[in-house]
């Protein structure tokens, strides 16, 4: 029954110094952390769209996953995390076993990065699985990164190596809150955001709300094991490239930074505790649009791809 399972689920929220009225009530009462902004994000996950539960794809990836995608939107904000409400939509039959196991793998990436679970929102129905995350953060005062900020000049930064999600990353997702965090206490950083929909579409996302186009080098692209074995599989007619540039998922953080600031970011990169590796991909420049330099330095437009979810009428 769903008062069992509520009861239950709030037994399971530890007491955390801030949630002033924590789970259970009516709603939740946060302490904000003083001489901070507050940062809100909110993902809704749905089944057969972002996940297809099976024995590839468990009830406690699918509670990591929900978490994680919020956490990367803290992250590309330069926000620590701090807090979240989570709504489930669970089916009827088996409700009960998967959202205790839903909870698992929420839980144990909230204990990972700290974050408070503040409460939520239960419901049983007929249809697939629905998971909606709101997530909470705090970033000091004018400190909070932007998609607008990139300008003419700013070179372009990728954390990790792209492509290939789906043999796996799509579920395990590793939110950079811990490097954007050790990043933004190092570097100046002029905007930002991260890969969910493919590193080529959000780039351009990027570029729209900064004003601004972009150069890629596509040599320099990171490309990841994954989008290798990708491309080599039968009926896959994508090169591994493409499948960097296109596939999304990745969570990983694009960042537009100034030349030096770039070139002395990656320098740092890799090691300590900034482990991940930093690649400068490309440019910033005047226009709008996404291209390409040939040998002869010519630009030519490339076109955005990426995830897109459909909508009629």
């Amino acid at each position: 029954m769903e008062r069992e399972f509520v009861e239950w689920l709030v037994r399971q929220v530890p007491a955390d110094p801030r949630l002033e009225v924590p789970a259970g009530d009516d709603a939740a009462v946060l302490r904000p952390p003083a001489s901070r902004r507050t940062v809100v994000t909110v993902d809704m996950l749905m089944e057969g769209v972002d996940f297809v539960l099976g024995p590839d794809c468990p009830p406690e990836a699918v509670g990591h996953k929900s978490l994680a995608v919020s956490l990367s939107d803290l992250a590309a904000m330069n926000a620590r995390p701090e807090a979240v409400v989570v709504a489930v939509a669970l089916p009827s039959r088996g409700g009960e076993s998967l959202g205790r196991r839903i909870h698992a793998g929420l839980a144990a990436l909230a204990a990972r990065h700290d974050v408070a679970i503040a409460g939520g929102d239960t419901n049983a129905w007929d249809g697939p699985l629905v998971v909606s995350v709101t997530a909470i953060g705090s970033v000091p005062p004018g400190r909070a990164w932007r998609r607008d900020g990139a300008r003419v000049g700013d070179r372009l930064l990728v954390t990790g190596a792209c492509g290939g999600s789906l043999l796996g990353r799509h579920l395990a997702v590793v939110p950079r809150c811990r490097e954007a965090a050790e990043i933004a206490g190092r570097f100046d950083v002029h905007a930002a955001i991260d890969v969910s929909d493919g590193l080529s579409l959000d780039v351009a996302r990027l570029m729209a709300a900064s004003g601004t186009a972009a150069v890629l080098d596509l040599a320099a692209i990171p490309i990841h094991p994954d989008a290798v074995t990708m491309s080599r599989q039968a009926g896959d007619s994508r090169s591994p490239l493409e499948h960097a540039l296109g596939d999304g998922e990745d969570f990983e953080l694009v960042l537009a930074m100034a030349p030096e600031v770039a070139a002395a970011a990656v320098a740092a990169s890799g090691t300590g505790a900034l482990d991940v590796p930093l690649t400068i991909i490309g440019d910033v420049i005047e226009g709008c649009g996404l291209f390409v330099r040939d040998p002869d330095g010519a630009l030519a437009p490339l076109a955005p791809r990426g995830f897109l979810h459909a909508l009629e009428g």
